[in-house]
Parts: structure tokens; C-alpha cells; sequence
């Protein structure tokens, strides 16, 4: 829901991160879900994030992700509804855990029928697609059904086959891993890494003029996850874009002048020779400078903690 003529920003798209719970706990996840996160929104800080995203007046899409956002179903519900409401496009992600049968699945999605316009299916190993291979696509058969735009979303993992000097191997549909979160602990061993003085940009987010962010159930509002431009529940949406300045921000500053890279140069970090991608080192970074930077560099979550 743009307001024409009024575009001082970029941002078109806020994904909200409904909880940190999990069946999984997938080893390429960058925000460590599972099942002991329990950081989860309620109505009233939805409520909050929504008029929010009204007052900017350039978010056009909100998302519901998690964690898996289907685990807190009523409150799902409620909150795409109320997005619907108030004329922005919806979307959801979900590892279509829920989809066990065909009655199941149309249970569960047909009150999104003419609510959700995106809805993208996570289908690879790591969300259990080997164990019960039918589940997503059952969902992905039944949103079709019901007319509800569906994809799937494929993380291509490491090749254990030849582990230590294989990068992963990607398929023309998946995505490669970004080895942050649990990634960088569970998966960064498993592939060939590079000189730590090679990563000298950001490959994957835009940090000065950002199109879409997270915010999570204590409403930080992350410009890649674990690293927040502020609080939704501190301060307004507007202020906190009207406000930013990436060249002076401490954290994102280094990064747009020279990647994690200049990160580690910035604050003179230990640092290891070689690290398997940009993300790798620039979360191992991140996670050293929590203490300068505890506002910043939140939640513990994003960092390994429950």
C-alpha cells in the first residue's frame, strides 16, 4: 500500500518473524530455530507493526515466517487477515509440517484462500523433505486448488561427498547456503573457504537502501538477521528511517567500505586465515562485537542463544 508521490525510502517489504519455534532445527538456519525458541509475537505487537508499516507509507508486502509461523495458527490467521485488512499484499513462509494428508492440508489453508498471494513451501533436506516427502507437496497441490500462489524455496547444502574442498552444489532451482546462524557452526566446516582478506563486500543484502527487513517478537528490526537498525517497539518505523545513515551506523559503516573485511580491520578482531563465504566471517565477526554493541547485535537468538 504505497502512498503515490510519497517514496523517501526504499523499504517495500516487512517480514515478520511470528516466532522462533520450530519443529526443525535445521543446520543452515539463520536465525537457530527449533523447538525450544520461544520467542513469539502477540496480536498487540502485530497490531503495532502493522499500523507501523501504515505509516511509512511504502510497504507493499508483509510476511509471516519464523521459525514456523503455522505452529501458532489462530494468531497466524489473525494477523494475515489483519494485513489483508489494511490493503498490503501477504505472504508466508512454511516448511508445510501441518500438510500430513490431502484433508489436512485444505484444512489448514483454505480461511488463507484470497488473503495470501505468496506462499513459499520449504522443500529440501533440511526441513525433513526426505523424511516425509509428501508433505510438500500435498500443501503445494492444495494451495494450487484453492488459487493461493505457491512455490518452493530449495537450500542446496555442502557436499558431503568431498567435504573440506567441495563448494556446495547448486541445482538451476536452489539456493545456495549463507554460512550465518547455525550455518556457520554446523555447515562452514564442510566446504572449501577462502583468504578472510577476499571478502571485501556484502554479496546479499542491500545496506544502504534496503528493501525488505525482519522484525522479531521484541520488535528489532534486522537489516540482515542478528543485526538491527532499531526497535519497532521503541521507536516509530518512520523515525527509524528517516534517521538512518548507513556510513555513520558502526556496524554497517565498515561493511559498506570494505565488507567483513573491514569489519575485522575496524575493531581489530581475532580472526581465523580463511572462512567458507562473506557471511561466515562477517557473523563470527558480529557475534565478538555483541558486548560493544548489545543493542545493535540482537537477540541472543540470532546468535546460538535460546
Amino acid at each position: 500500500m504505497t502512498t503515490p508521490g510519497k517514496r523517501p525510502w526504499s523499504l517495500s517489504q516487512l517480514h515478520l518473524l511470528l516466532t522462533g519455534e520450530c519443529k526443525y532445527e535445521c543446520d543452515h538456519c539463520f536465525v537457530w530455530s527449533g523447538p525450544e525458541q520461544g520467542n513469539t509475537m502477540d496480536r498487540e505487537i502485530i497490531g503495532h507493526i502493522l499500523g507501523q508499516a501504515e505509516d511509512l507509507g511504502t510497504i507493499e508486502w508483509i510476511y509471516f515466517e519464523g521459525g514456523e509461523p503455522f505452529l501458532f495458527y489462530e494468531l497466524l490467521l489473525w494477523g494475515v487477515q489483519q494485513a489483508h485488512q489494511r490493503g498490503f499484499r501477504v505472504g508466508i513462509v512454511s516448511n508445510a509440517y501441518w500438510a500430513e494428508d490431502n484433508e489436512k492440508a485444505m484444512e489448514k489453508l483454505r480461511p488463507f484462500a484470497g488473503l495470501v498471494e505468496d506462499l513459499s513451501i520449504s522443500d529440501d533436506d533440511y526441513h525433513g523433505s526426505s523424511e516425509a516427502p509428501g508433505n510438500t507437496a500435498i500443501a503445494r497441490r492444495t494451495a494450487r486448488e484453492l488459487g493461493i500462489p505457491v512455490d518452493f524455496i530449495s537450500i542446496s547444502g555442502p557436499d558431503s561427498s568431498d567435504s573440506h574442498t567441495t563448494p556446495p552444489q547448486l541445482s538451476a532451482d536452489d539456493t545456495t547456503v549463507c554460512y550465518r546462524g547455525r550455518a556457520a557452526e554446523k555447515l562452514a566446516p564442510l566446504v572449501k573457504h577462502q583468504p578472510w582478506d577476499h571478502f571485501t563486500a556484502c554479496p546479499w543484502e542491500d545496506l544502504r537502501q534496503p528493501s525488505r527487513v525482519h522484525v522479531d517478537s521484541m520488535g528489532n528490526l534486522h537489516i540482515c538477521q542478528g543485526l538491527s537498525m532499531g526497535n519497532l517497539l521503541e521507536n516509530p518505523l518512520t523515525q527509524i528511517m528517516g534517521s538512518y545513515d548507513p556510513d555513520t551506523h558502526p556496524v554497517i559503516g565498515p561493511l559498506l567500505r570494505g565488507g567483513p573485511a573491514a569489519l575485522v580491520k575496524q575493531f581489530a578482531l581475532d580472526h581465523e586465515q580463511d572462512y567458507a563465504d562473506a557471511c561466515h566471517l562477517c557473523y563470527l565477526s558480529r557475534r565478538k562485537l555483541r558486548g560493544s554493541f548489545p543493542d545493535i547485535l540482537t537477540p541472543g537468538q540470532m546468535y546460538g542463544e535460546i
